[in-house]
């Protein structure tokens, strides 16, 4: 007999990875259908409804909206006879898992996809995800690092806990063409003058994209016609971020808020750069993968998946946290050095299609889905 799986996610506007489990779910064994926690019309949900999925959109814009999201969420689950809920993000979880318990749905999973941030930057909300960790019958880590804090920070039960990486469709990385690439490149002007540095990244504290900058600065006088790319240029440290950057020649960077084709972006780089400041800051950190299957040279500090699989001088440039002269002698190092930047890159790209496949985890999702009520 089939299983009744909802998922419900909070705030998602696109997610090329729900886009994949929605297609790859074998429905032989699982009916699938979404709650999507949003207050205005989503890609997620046009490609969801065009893709004949059972989708249902609550209103929702945050705290105000919590106890009618839960009431709502509860019918919608009895309505569906759910067997199992799949929350992710912190609204979803906490709105879902409230309401799944209270009506006794029992299979409560949740994907845990930050680490330590509340810890860092909102430790009052730290008491909300030890309440989502009790309230959930599963829980899936990202990463090691992120069961680590899921267990000795929060005191969550271990033997809930599986590790399920982030699956990737590689296929997408192999199939960018030059038009797309060149498309990128006369959208934003730049690429006329080598090399680029790529830096897909927010602008937060811990992601760390303040210590890329002075090291750029200084690739600058070895690479006087470098170009700095900053996409996904914005967010609440944008102000500091600012600072730095008005301190660079005027034409050697460019920001983008927002690039739907992503693939094609990471295309138009010589160098990627991604420096969270401490290990795990990051869950994950989904463009240390995509950056490998793109084939670019990586400069890093190990922060989420990182840990687990990246080693210096075999899949990427490893640099130490928050520092800026190691980034701008790494960087160096890659540009002048084709054999290490050239087995770097094969290295990277072999190893990442081999962990991140976006089937491996599917298979895993489904024995999950598969098991028995505890």
């Amino acid at each position: 007999m089939k299983k009744n799986i909802i998922y419900i996610l909070s705030f998602i506007s696109k997610s090329i990875e729900f886009e994949l489990v929605a297609k790859l779910l074998d429905r032989d064994k699982f009916n699938l259908s979404f709650i999507l926690l949003h207050d205005k019309d989503s890609y997620m949900e046009e490609f969801l409804k065009q893709s004949g999925i059972n989708t249902y959109r609550i209103n929702y814009s945050g705290k105000k909206n919590v106890l009618s999201a839960i009431s709502k969420i509860r019918k919608i689950l009895k309505k569906e006879k759910a067997d199992i809920v799949h929350c992710h993000l912190f609204d979803a979880c906490f709105t879902g898992l409230v309401a799944a318990k209270s009506i006794g749905v029992r299979r409560r999973i949740h994907t845990r996809h930050n680490s330590t941030i509340h810890h860092a930057y909102h430790p009052g909300t730290v008491k909300y995800d030890r309440l989502i960790n009790r309230l959930s019958t599963d829980i899936i880590a990202v990463s090691s690092v992120v069961k680590d804090v899921l267990v000795n920070l929060e005191g969550a039960d271990a033997s809930k806990i599986s590790i399920i990486h982030h699956g990737f469709n590689m296929n997408d990385f192999d199939c960018v063409s030059n038009e797309r690439r060149e498309k990128i490149l006369t959208k934003y002007n730049f690429g006329k003058d080598r090399p680029v540095v790529g830096v897909i990244s927010r602008f937060i504290h811990w992601k760390g994209v303040q210590y890329i900058i002075p090291a750029f600065k200084k690739l600058l006088k070895e690479f006087p016609t470098a170009h700095l790319v900053l996409a996904n240029a914005e967010g609440p440290y944008a102000n500091e971020i600012e600072k730095l950057l008005a301190t660079l020649p005027q034409g050697s960077f460019t920001k983008i808020l927002f690039e739907e084709d992503v693939y094609a972006l990471f295309k138009t780089f010589d160098l990627f750069v991604h420096t969270p400041i401490d290990k795990d800051s990051e869950a994950f950190g989904q463009v240390y993968v995509e950056a490998m299957a793109s084939k670019v040279p990586s400069v890093v500090t190990l922060s989420g998946i990182a840990n687990d699989y990246i080693k210096d001088n075999h899949n990427a440039a490893v640099v130490s946290f928050k520092d800026s002269d190691g980034m701008h002698l790494r960087m160096v190092e890659l540009l002048n050095n084709k054999a290490l930047r050239e087995s770097i890159v094969i290295t990277a790209d072999r190893e990442v299609r081999e962990m991140f496949p976006i089937i491996e985890k599917i298979k895993k999702l489904e024995m999950l889905f598969s098991k028995g009520s505890r």
